[in-house]
């Protein structure tokens, strides 16, 4: 985990076919207040669940987070 989450997650951004993680990554690229420089999983997940775009659902980070921790 050498970069940040938001850094991880603009590798889904732009499909052709969007899926739950493009229309996240959409979202989040979007989002000028979404926390990009973290790496702190309760900070992440504390903001989507307040303030994030509802295309930016808990379950879908949960998922993506998943994925940037096995990278």
């Amino acid at each position: 985990m050498d970069r940040s989450f938001y850094h991880f997650a603009l590798n889904y951004r732009g499909k052709m076919n969007p899926d739950d993680f493009s229309r996240f990554a959409d979202a989040m690229f979007l989002d000028p207040s979404f926390p990009k420089a973290s790496k702190d999983f309760e900070k992440i997940s504390r903001y989507i669940e307040e303030r994030a775009h509802p295309v930016m659902k808990a379950s879908i980070f949960d998922q993506m987070w998943d994925d940037y921790c096995s990278h």
